[in-house]
């Protein structure tokens, strides 16, 4: 989806003190061949906040480095892979009350780790329509893996789970950087990867893992030992094709593209996935970045970005292609302009 005179005015992340995989290992929660094949050097571990008060507090920053007053806002979209507390409870609403505390719509998008994608795409149409006055929409997201109910380091050999919040805020008057097109492409022939060959009911033991796909990825691998081949899809193929779709919305070819930010898989698995069908390097990723965070689920994307802006490594005229991923299977991309470095008015703004 090309995008007109939609930008970013706002970003901000809140990552808890990061746990040493060396420490992991020591502790028996993770082998030490794939700690040294995965390249990461710790994953954020949160041991306290609930995932809706990390988005609060990622927010509140976002919100601070915008400009944007509680009045100016359309609606705030909250988005989050695992459980973000007592079913039936609505998060986003109490993300609303500690940051806006307006009386707008609150909305959860559940769309995997590419939630936060999808999220900006859903703001960028509906700021083309909303009414005048109404110019910002607010983007948040979290998880928090630690519960039994979830083996952090175990959950899939593709990644390490970390916990984070992340926020952004979309607007259509001015920002740090401009939207020039967002997209996803799916392909629900490949669906089945991220299930096992059980009924799909609720969990029937209080303790079932609730996230491990390393043990349905497996029970696919054996179903194929037997004969029993799943239906067809190329993730590399579909990946490139949403990249290069969205690029061409973007009027961006791959060779302007000064950094990418991607999902934060294992060394291995970023570069097979990710940067090499799509030609970069990984030094124009933001590996540096996601080696010391591990997969944040849906906040990957804003840590990222967030990263290469407050560091100064994009500067006004840079390009920067987002890529996520989710189950189902979907690829999504961005593209966004840098317009504006980050000030120390800004940075104080923020602090």
């Amino acid at each position: 989806m090309k995008v007109d005179d939609i930008y970013l005015a706002g970003v901000g992340t809140y990552l808890p003190p990061a746990v040493p995989t060396e420490q992991a290992v020591k502790a028996g929660w993770w082998d030490a061949d794939a700690r040294e094949a995965s390249g990461i050097e710790s994953v954020t571990v949160e041991s306290g906040l609930p995932a809706p008060e990390m988005a609060v507090r990622a927010a509140r920053t976002a919100l601070r480095r915008s400009g944007h007053r509680p009045e100016d806002f359309a609606s705030l979209l909250h988005t989050g892979t695992f459980s973000q507390g007592q079913e039936g409870w609505s998060a986003q609403h109490y993300v609303l009350l500690h940051t806006l505390a307006t009386p707008i719509s609150a909305v959860e998008v559940r769309q995997g780790c590419l939630g936060m994608l999808s999220a900006l795409g859903m703001a960028a149409a509906q700021l083309a329509a909303a009414p005048e006055g109404k110019d910002a929409v607010l983007l948040t997201g979290a998880d928090t893996f630690s519960t039994p109910l979830v083996d952090r380091w175990r959950a899939m050999d593709l990644f390490v789970l970390g916990d984070a919040g992340s926020a952004l805020v979309v607007s259509r008057r001015s920002g740090f950087a401009r939207l020039l097109a967002v997209g996803s492409l799916s392909d629900p022939h490949m669906e089945w990867r991220h299930r096992d060959g059980r009924v799909q009911l609720p969990p029937q033991q209080p303790q079932e893992r609730l996230m491990d796909f390393q043990s349905r990825s497996d029970y696919w691998r054996r179903k194929w030992a037997e004969g029993h081949t799943p239906p067809g899809g190329s993730w590399q193929e579909l990946c490139e094709e949403a990249v290069q779709r969205t690029l061409a919305e973007a009027g961006t070819a791959i060779e302007d593209i000064a950094r990418v930010v991607t999902v934060s898989f294992t060394r291995d698995a970023l570069e097979a996935m990710f940067l090499e069908p799509l030609g970069f390097d990984i030094s124009r990723s933001t590996w540096e970045m996601a080696r010391r965070t591990g997969h944040a689920s849906v906040n990957d994307l804003a840590i990222g970005l967030e990263y290469l802006w407050t560091t100064g490594q994009v500067v006004p005229g840079d390009r920067v292609l987002l890529v996520g991923a989710t189950p189902g299977m979907e690829c999504g991309c961005a593209v966004v302009e840098i317009t504006a470095p980050l000030t120390d008015e800004t940075d104080a703004a923020s602090g």
